[in-house]
Parts: structure tokens; sequence; C-alpha cells
């Protein structure tokens, strides 16, 4: 057990092993519990909302973490966030969901650069922007509406009520295309056609 601590980053092991969970910071906290994720040596870690509510300084050192499991320990990692901008600096791959069904897929760098899904599109348009100075109250892009409540969310597409490129056809659920070694889940993506049939995934 101590050796896995000290492999996490934990700096005084048998102190840590010691203490209540109450004694430690957040970040010790979360490392002690990579550490007893990592022990069994899986191929696989699922990392849900690894640095919620974290100072930016723990966030990075928990990221540089798991990047170093990824690297040297030859971890697999799938990590779920809401933070676009995190995921976009660590992540090899990204995948977008909106209310469960997956919007959009494929390598991080193309993603970002060229989203296909209006989903994607809005997330990256719509990141909060710390470069100038904003007005008192001044407010904030978004999409229009909200996301619905999961007992009653919209057949077909369940972005369609807020999705800027909207149109009848998306009232049926469309397909998770395939293009390259992207996928995308829109009847009117912004690219061209691909240039293989639609197949589900």
């Amino acid at each position: 057990a101590q050796k896995w601590l000290h492999k996490v980053g934990i700096k005084n092991p048998q102190k840590v092993m010691a203490s209540y969970p109450w004694e430690l910071s957040e970040g010790e906290c979360q490392k002690v519990m990579i550490a007893m994720a990592v022990a069994n040596q899986p191929r696989l870690l699922i990392a849900d909302e690894p640095t919620n509510s974290m100072e930016l300084s723990t966030q990075a050192q928990i990221f540089r973490l798991l990047s170093q499991l990824n690297q040297l320990q030859h971890v697999s990692i799938l990590i779920i966030s809401h933070e676009l901008e995190t995921l976009a600096q660590w992540c090899d791959h990204l995948s977008v969901l909106y209310c469960g069904q997956v919007m959009e897929s494929g390598p991080t760098e193309e993603l970002i650069a060229s989203p296909y899904h209006p989903y994607t599109k809005a997330l990256l348009e719509n990141m909060p922007d710390y470069s100038g100075i904003k007005g008192h109250k001044a407010i904030m892009p978004t999409l229009p509406g909200s996301a619905p409540a999961l007992q009653h969310l919209p057949i077909g597409c369940r972005l369609g009520p807020r999705c800027p490129e909207a149109q009848k056809k998306c009232v049926s659920q469309p397909n998770l295309s395939h293009l390259k070694d992207r996928y995308f889940a829109c009847h009117f993506p912004y690219h061209s056609e691909p240039t293989n049939d639609d197949s589900t995934a």
C-alpha cells in the first residue's frame, strides 16, 4: 500500500496511512483513491469527474498523475467530465454526449479544429473567454433553451429542440455515421457527405 501511495505522488505514505480521510486534503484523498484503483494493475481506469471542485493547481497535479499512469503503467484511462478545456488538453480522443446520446467522437485535435456536430460547435464557441474584461452581469453565450428532464426526453435527436440547425428530419434519430476516424450522429453535419454508408457502432 505504501509503495502505491508513493507511486501516485504521496510524499509521506506512512503518515497518510495513519490518517482519517478528513485529516487529508482533497488532492491527497483523490490520490489515495487513484492508488486503490491502480493497485490491482487494471488495463482500464474509469475516472468520473476526477478533479471536481478542486483548485486549479490540484487539478493539474491529478491530471499529470493520470497521464503518467497512462504512459508508464500502460493503463488506458477513460475520463468523464463536463470540462471540455481540460479534456482537450489531456485526452487523445474525445466523445461528446448530450442527454445520453453520442453526438460526435474522434481524435481530440481534429474534433476541436473541425467539429461536425452542432452541439460540439456550440460547446467550443461558448467556452469561457478569460482574455478580456466582462461587464458586470454580462450575459454569457449559450444555446437557447435548457436540457430536458430525463422523464421527458425529445424524440429523435435529443438536441433537436435547442439545435441551431434543426429541421423536420431531426424528429427521427440520426444513425452514427463514420468518416475516416470520426463518428457523428447528425442529419445536417458541418462537412461534406461521408464516403461510406451510415453505420451504427
